[in-house]
């Protein structure tokens, strides 16, 4: 009788023991972001997360880490404890042009698994109210003129605000001086108080600031204007006909985290993303969620990688 105690207790202790590690979340998970409070990343993550904390049962906890153009939040990511309780938003600056732009970087593409894409977003370039150009014809002419006196913020050098900057000076065939910020808040902050003469940065982020007549919309990237800026003409309107770009953000894991994790926060993603309040928060902001079989990691597997080597392409050149 003692034997089949003792062996019954072993059993039941194995089975605590297997619950328990099982069990996932039982506690908060930190989402590191890889900019200042503010910008477009911080911004999604931050909406994403509060819906994604109420369907996992837990808080989510964001940590914003600036620095060279994500890069010093990356490699803290790609070193965290591969448990399930750490993640990070990353988008094409971070995790894809990030190894043309930034020496010695202290991770690479398999240092990370993916959870999913979340979603895209639409690049704007705004100036200050008070810039002398009223136009984009008239901005691209003063900077033709002017070469590298007009000023634009960005979120650091690798960051995807830094690959806007970048494609529009590029479409514009001008020459601009770009200024590096920790994060895209901090250069809107600067925009506002006429510290630079605009930004580069994402709808999500500077629509609201045109919106109420704070700063101008010089352009957007994209074949057609966006329904939250009416009088914001395309690239191609405005005399930029190259500037066509795309950001995306997606959420990745350190290399190691279980399977199994991965999975319990792509449903959630899938089903934050998928609710009422985030797509309303998204069309507010002009931000497109990211489709059922972009929401996968292995369509994130694929996709870094191809944009890798489109970057390599552009900064090569």
């Amino acid at each position: 009788m003692q034997t089949f105690v003792r062996v019954a207790a072993l059993f039941s202790a194995m089975a605590s023991s297997a619950f328990a590690q099982g069990a996932y979340p039982t506690r908060p998970i930190d989402l590191i972001v890889p900019f200042a409070p503010g910008g477009t990343s911080d911004v999604i993550a931050r909406i994403v997360a509060d819906e994604m904390g109420h369907i996992l049962g837990q808080n989510i906890i964001i940590e914003n880490i600036g620095g060279a153009g994500g890069a010093i939040a990356l490699a803290k990511a790609a070193r965290a404890t591969p448990d399930g309780y750490t993640f990070v938003i990353g988008n094409a600056g971070t995790n894809a042009a990030v190894y043309w732009t930034t020496p010695e970087v202290q991770f690479n593409t398999d240092s990370f698994a993916p959870v999913g894409l979340i979603a895209k977003t639409s690049p704007v370039i705004a100036i200050r109210n008070d810039f002398l150009a009223r136009t984009p014809a008239e901005f691209i002419a003063y900077a033709l003129a002017n070469p590298g006196k007009v000023s634009l913020g960005h979120a650091g050098v690798g960051s995807s605000n830094y690959l806007i900057c970048r494609s529009f000076v590029k479409a514009a065939h001008i020459e601009a001086t770009l200024v590096s910020y920790r994060g895209a808040g901090p250069a809107l902050t600067d925009l506002l108080g006429g510290h630079v003469d605009g930004v580069c940065d994402a709808a999500s982020s500077v629509a609201p600031v045109i919106q109420d007549g704070r700063a101008r919309g010089l352009m957007v990237s994209g074949a057609a204007r966006l329904v939250q800026l009416p009088d914001v003409p395309t690239g191609a309107e405005a005399g930029a006909p190259d500037f066509q770009a795309e950001g995306w953000n997606a959420f990745f894991v350190p290399k190691g985290t279980p399977e199994s994790r991965i999975d319990v926060l792509n449903d959630a993603l899938r089903k934050a993303v998928g609710s009422e309040q985030v797509r309303k928060r998204f069309a507010e902001l002009a931000v497109l969620p990211a489709s059922d079989e972009e929401l996968s990691p292995e369509f994130v597997k694929d996709f870094v990688p191809r944009e890798v080597e489109k970057y390599r392409a552009v900064f090569r050149d």
